[in-house]
């Protein structure tokens, strides 16, 4: 997909002779738009729950909250976290070095079958201080700092603690082969680091048309990023 959006990313760009975008600039202006576009699934899903909420979204085929779930599940990872030393009670959050993967969301921490409750750092010293409200083993819960997650009750939490998160997509990278300075760089997804998009087929134009807009803003060229933003809302609006 990437390779086919290039291509149409310079066509637009060529037809007028507004300029050209080199292999590196496209790829900054790759990751950024699929970012964009990884980050409005979640308010298009919230825009999606309100309307249910409202009685007027729709069902069956036209059920649009259960695609965005569907989109987002394809990030959807589940992975053990990595202790903190020695401390039985403390674990390094996802991350490339000890998952594999940033994360974008974490939904929930769990311990066996045991879901762990999330709380805020200003409230954990007041809950530990009364009996009746401190975690325990039946109801455990867990604070964030950093990329640290503590889990209580403090030394009481298991060696394995697992954690289901939304990782962030990888960034896009369009390989080619350069074949001198005269010729245009060649395409070549052989390469150790390419990378396509992650983001559905659906989203081929949307990312066409933020690429372009980011590249008209580097071009200083108001016509490319009035065009791509105009056919960006009208594909937005088409789909609501």
């Amino acid at each position: 997909m990437i390779n086919d959006i290039r291509n149409t990313v310079l066509a637009v760009l060529n037809k007028n002779n507004y300029g050209y975008i080199s292999p590196q600039d496209f790829n900054l202006y790759a990751q950024q738009a699929q970012m964009d576009l990884f980050e409005d699934y979640f308010y298009a899903y919230n825009y999606q729950i309100n309307k249910e909420n409202q009685r007027t979204s729709g069902t069956g085929y036209a059920d649009l909250k259960k695609g965005y779930v569907e989109v987002i599940d394809f990030f959807s990872v589940t992975s053990p976290l990595t202790q903190n030393g020695t401390s039985n009670d403390s674990f390094f959050l996802p991350s490339l070095s000890t998952t594999g993967s940033d994360y974008y969301l974490i939904n929930k921490i769990f311990i066996g079958g045991t879901e762990l409750e999330r709380i805020e750092q200003s409230k954990i010293l007041l809950l530990n201080s009364s009996p009746l409200t401190a975690p325990s083993t039946m109801f455990p819960a867990y604070t964030t700092q950093g990329n640290i997650a503590t889990v209580y009750p403090l030394a009481v939490a298991l060696p394995t603690v697992n954690c289901q998160y939304i990782r962030y997509p990888n960034p896009p990278k369009w390989t080619y082969v350069d074949l001198g300075t005269s010729s245009e760089p060649v395409f070549d997804q052989t390469q150790l680091d390419y990378q396509d998009f992650e983001l559905f087929p659906d989203d081929a134009t949307d990312l066409t048309m933020k690429i372009l807009q980011y590249a008209g803003v580097s071009i200083r060229e108001s016509e490319v990023v009035q065009y791509a933003g105009a056919t960006e809302a009208a594909e937005t609006n088409s789909e609501k």
